[in-house]
């Protein structure tokens, strides 16, 4: 099928008419009818058959389709990028991010960002780092922000902000006094929330727990740092979660304490190695390492 063919058809299953399907591409019916022909003819199937004056898609158009409808998501995406790229060179951005970063950093970093480009295309997707490498190797992204380095040989990684784990619990938890000093994992409250094993950071708060002997039992189980974060504010437990995360907390109703021994956690810029970043690209990783380092800092302060 050629891309005319493909644009014609998908626009017939639409609109369920081939007078409909010519209005949507703006061309005239005779035109519309003539591709159809075409494509049919090149397939050497039918597509449509033609019931008491209206066109009913064949089972044969019912597969396509599925595929078709893809193929025309990716063509409006090209046309989006394709017409930005001409009204602002070199400055579509596309990034990557995972779901704690996204709903932490990230707003505060577009925010900024946009008073410096407010026209510029940005497109903000949501994924777990694994996805963000294949993402990334494709050419579907042009950057990713990870709190994991996935060490692949043809992506570059470079750490903007490091913070530590903390630990968060109920407002009242610890005297104030002792507020962002350092709490030992054996003195962890008893209440934790758990989260996912499968997480690296828990991973080596665990491993750093299992160096001393020292076990917890848990009852609640989540699998994200923000609805953990969301359960200590309503006293449902304490928590050991990501310092992005604890700096969103609602600090009338947690206390927040850094993690000791020190489970550092590193904010990743993930690239395609001999990729350069576009000006307004590295534009919005420089707002991202400043809303992430402000991050930081509050919670120091808090």
């Amino acid at each position: 099928m050629r891309l005319r063919h493909i644009e014609v058809f998908h626009a017939i299953m639409q609109a369920g008419t081939i007078s409909g399907a010519a209005q949507l591409l703006s061309i005239s019916q005779p035109a519309a009818t003539k591709v159809l022909q075409h494509c049919e003819l090149q397939l050497g199937l039918k597509l449509f058959e033609r019931i008491k004056g209206k066109l009913h898609p064949t089972p044969e158009a019912h597969k396509l389709f599925s595929e078709v409808d893809k193929l025309n998501r990716d063509l409006q995406s090209v046309r989006r990028l394709a017409n930005n790229l001409k009204n602002h060179p070199d400055e579509a951005v596309r990034l990557a991010s995972t779901p704690t970063l996204s709903i932490t950093v990230i707003p505060a970093a577009l925010a900024a960002w946009r008073k410096k480009f407010p026209q510029v295309h940005c497109t903000l997707s949501t994924h777990h780092t694994s996805d963000m490498v294949n993402a990334l190797l494709l050419g579907d992204v042009d950057f990713a922000l990870s709190l994991y380095d996935p060490c692949h040989p043809n992506l570059a990684s470079e750490p903007l902000v490091r913070g530590s784990m903390t630990a968060i619990a109920p407002i009242g938890s610890w005297a104030k006094k002792l507020d962002n000093t350092p709490l030992h994992v054996a003195d962890l409250p008893k209440n934790l929330i758990a989260l996912d094993l499968d997480d690296h950071l828990v991973s080596r708060v665990m491993d750093a727990c299992e160096e001393l002997g020292i076990s917890f039992t848990s009852y609640t189980e989540v699998q994200t740092y923000v609805l953990a974060r969301t359960l200590v504010e309503f006293s449902a437990g304490a928590a050991v979660i990501d310092p992005f995360t604890a700096a969103t907390a609602n600090h009338d109703k947690v206390q927040c304490r850094p993690l000791l021994p020190n489970v550092p956690v590193d904010l990743y810029l993930l690239t395609k190695k001999s990729t350069p970043l576009s000006r307004s690209a590295r534009a919005f990783v420089d707002c991202v390492q400043a809303a992430a380092a402000e991050f930081i800092a509050r919670t120091s302060k808090e």
